[in-house]
């Protein structure tokens, strides 16, 4: 909005040219958000809590999870809240990709959404049945990669990380294999989504990596000195990388250990799926497993202890899946776990930056 209304003015107000510049919004973007959730925060408990819209502990579980049994969940519609309003105000509107961006957090925080209610205010156990909500995942992703493949400067070939000369191109069936990855990172942030803060401390720091690697692409002279591809309009994701960010921090404020607040599969799911599109986006999508190594450690050890579960006809390699509850029951406690998890992502991000010069 403001870079509609206010940088045409810049002829007769020079000041105002200062929204020309990607960096500029892209650091009050990432600040405007993170206000608006932090002043939001508090009304948004406050309503949640006076709806009755607890969070649900299975007692299956890790026993000392029991306390937080009625902490108000759906937390997922502040940030999104934050997101979407940080975006219209300094988000550039008239590029495609912020568009798609905003289409696939509607989407998918929709499934959240519906499956947050039906849990937590038509009192269904567990909300959609697996499969129902996997399908609806599935098309929803595909409307995006769909998206994506038909924008006028994007490419069907994957970036591979350290290899400078090696792009296979996928064609027709680059479609399907960025659904794969938009579904499977909402996915693997679903499933993180299980200590106080564990889920939204790694999505903070994927969005910042992926605000460096949208930046760099879509500056062509730095581009081309780290031989990375060039996207013409892919800066402008460095806008909402920043701002998913600066929500994300404002959410932290509520959800770090003690949690006065959940996400939720409102918050978790269109976050993963949005990581899932800027990774496609910016040609980083086979580097979103280093960038959110711990979201695909999460997912494997669910995956690992199913089969296992299956194969052995009952037995576990893990004491609990996901990966976060083994460590608990292993007698971690959960700052513990979850400071640890976030050490792990800092770490992975920093290697994910690093594949720009190693090559």
């Amino acid at each position: 909005m403001f870079y509609e209304f206010l940088y045409p003015l810049h002829d007769q107000l020079s000041f105002l040219n200062i929204f020309r510049y990607i960096t500029f919004r892209t650091i009050y973007g990432g600040l405007s958000a993170f206000l608006i959730c932090f002043f939001l925060g508090p009304w948004v408990i406050r309503k949640l809590a006076a709806m009755q819209i607890g969070q649900m502990i299975q007692t299956d579980g890790p026993q000392t999870h029991l306390g937080k049994q009625g902490t108000p969940t759906m937390g997922g519609i502040l940030i999104l809240f934050s997101v979407f309003t940080a975006t219209i105000f300094w988000g550039n509107l008239t590029n495609h990709y912020i568009f798609i961006l905003l289409l696939t957090l509607l989407l998918f925080g929709g499934i959240g959404f519906v499956d947050d209610f039906l849990m937590q205010v038509k009192k269904r156990n567990m909300g959609f049945t697996a499969k129902g909500k996997f399908i609806i995942q599935i098309a929803c992703g595909l409307v995006i990669s769909l998206l994506i493949f038909l924008s006028p400067d994007f490419t069907t070939t994957l970036t591979v990380p350290f290899f400078k000369d090696f792009s296979p191109d996928l064609g027709f069936w680059y479609i399907p294999f960025a659904c794969l990855v938009i579904v499977g990172a909402s996915n693997a942030v679903n499933l993180t989504d299980g200590l106080d803060g564990l889920a939204i401390g790694p999505v903070i720091v994927a969005s910042v990596t992926y605000m460096f690697f949208a930046y760099v692409a879509g500056h062509i002279q730095i581009a081309e000195y780290l031989h990375v591809r060039h996207i013409t309009s892919a800066g402008e994701i460095s806008v909402i990388c920043a701002i998913l960010a600066g929500a994300g921090m404002g959410f932290l404020w509520f959800n770090a250990h003690p949690a006065q607040i959940f996400m939720g599969d409102s918050g978790s799911l269109p976050l993963g799926a949005i990581l899932g599109a800027i990774a496609v986006v910016v040609k980083q999508e086979i580097l979103l497993l280093i960038v959110g190594g711990l979201f695909v450690m999460e997912a494997l050890s669910v995956i690992i202890q199913v089969g296992y579960f299956k194969l052995t006809k009952g037995k576990r390699i893990f004491r609990m899946a996901p990966l976060h509850h083994h460590f608990e029951l292993k007698g971690w406690h959960e700052s513990k776990v979850i400071v640890r998890f976030w050490i792990i992502a800092i770490t992975l991000a920093i290697l994910s930056l690093g594949t720009l010069k190693i090559r």
